[in-house]
């Protein structure tokens, strides 16, 4: 045998046991029959607990609903009446609260106090507000920073002042809520929800308040998909530039 015979002989079992190491690999012990079947069961067991908390969730919301909210039992009836219910809720409620402050304007009248604005507390946060005066010119800076914690302040210092309607508007998903309080004005009412329309806004519930010469309107709205309008300060500016332009065709009808 010759040397380069006994080299390549010597060669083979290390480069093959360097393959091995390389190619080794964990081994994964298969899950046995009586495993699967346990799993299996856990999973049933825990999908029929689901199942049955919702059932028993279901029962107790159509409950506490009338009848004819829900007559059907299906699920998607169930919640469907729900949200209408709730709405129906929260106009009685409403309606009551402008009748308490109707109320406690005239208590103010009757004992000389000066009487709270009609719908002082339904609103939070508005985008526009006839009580909001527009702010005062701010000093000129020292120096950029203190410019830029200016702009900052001014942007979120609240309402936008405005001459004919308080608007508040709030959206989850696809659904906005718009609050607005404005005077009393020949179907002013008509023309916004087709103007809403026009935005592709889909008016869902409508509920209407009025005391003395103002008017309260809620309006639950649908966002459609092809709507232009994805914030809530753009359906509030939205609303705002109807009821605007509707005051300024009643000052031009009333200057003719």
């Amino acid at each position: 045998m010759s040397a380069a015979g006994v080299g390549q002989d010597d060669a083979a079992p290390v480069a093959a046991a360097a393959t091995g190491r390389r190619k080794r690999r964990r081994t994964r012990m298969a899950k046995n029959s009586e495993e699967v079947e346990s799993q299996r069961m856990t999973h049933i067991a825990v999908e029929r607990n689901r199942r049955k908390q919702m059932n028993e969730y279901l029962a107790a919301l159509r409950s506490l609903m009338p009848p004819s909210y829900a007559q059907r039992g299906d699920q998607a009836s169930i919640v469907g009446g729900a949200i209408n219910f709730v709405k129906e809720l929260e106009q009685l409620l409403q309606t009551l609260e402008t009748h308490r402050q109707a109320r406690e304007h005239a208590a103010a009248v009757d004992g000389g106090e000066a009487p709270p604005p009609p719908f002082a507390n339904f609103f939070t946060f508005p985008q526009y507000s006839m009580s909001a005066t527009p702010a005062p010119a701010p000093a000129p800076p020292a120096n950029n920073d203190e410019g830029a914690d200016g702009c900052a302040e001014a942007e979120a210092s609240g309402s936008k002042p405005s001459a004919v309607a308080d608007v508040e508007v709030t959206m989850v998903e696809s659904h906005a809520n718009l609050r607005m309080l404005s005077r009393r004005r020949p179907r002013q009412l008509l023309r916004l929800l087709v103007g809403l329309q026009g935005h592709r806004l889909t008016v869902l519930h409508l509920n209407m308040s009025s005391a003395g010469h103002m008017v309260l309107y809620s309006l639950s709205l649908k966002v459609e998909d092809d709507c232009q309008l994805t914030s809530v300060a753009e359906i509030a500016t939205a609303a705002h530039q109807i009821v605007e332009k509707i005051q300024e065709e009643q000052e031009l009808t009333a200057a003719a």
